[in-house]
């Protein structure tokens, strides 16, 4: 599964400006409802900020991947934010974020929402491809810059 199947300019925030990292989650759980019902958003919101408090995914490097998994969606779901400002965070490394990354998935299927974790993880420790995504100001040129990123280096 591609990440950028996952995305489309819908689901995606370019030059996107907030206040707080709540606000932050809120808005990228909200790309989400034209593809979920009221019950599975709720779930879904739920999820995503039960494992925020767990440990947060601020990952470093101005990223932050959050995540969940809800019994009540049967498919991944992707939401991507590029923030004109960067937002406190509570990042491992401290530092503030302005990429971010939303996965939720079903909870049945834990291997596929670890598979799909590893892959933006992978794409998202690359330095180049993290320019790539800062200079984008439109959703379109940023879901062509993961699609163009995972050609080059993933094969299914």
């Amino acid at each position: 599964m591609n990440i950028h199947t996952l995305l489309d300019e819908s689901t995606i925030l370019a030059n996107f400006e907030v206040e707080n990292k709540k606000e932050l989650l809120d808005k990228l759980i909200d790309l989400l409802k034209p593809e979920v019902n009221e019950e599975q958003l709720k779930e879904i919101r739920k999820a995503v900020f039960e494992r925020e408090d767990i440990m947060s995914t601020g990952v470093g490097k101005g990223l932050a991947i959050p995540h969940g998994k809800a019994k009540k969606i049967e498919k991944n779901h992707a939401s991507f934010a590029l923030l004109k400002e960067p937002v406190a965070y509570e990042s491992v490394d401290d530092e503030p974020v302005r990429i971010v990354f939303l996965l939720v998935g079903p909870d049945s299927r834990n291997n596929i929402h670890i598979k799909l974790l590893s892959r933006i993880s992978r794409l998202m420790n690359s330095t180049e491809f993290r320019n790539k995504l800062m200079k984008c100001e439109t959703p379109a040129e940023i879901h062509k810059v993961f699609k163009d990123e995972e050609e080059k280096y993933f094969s299914e």
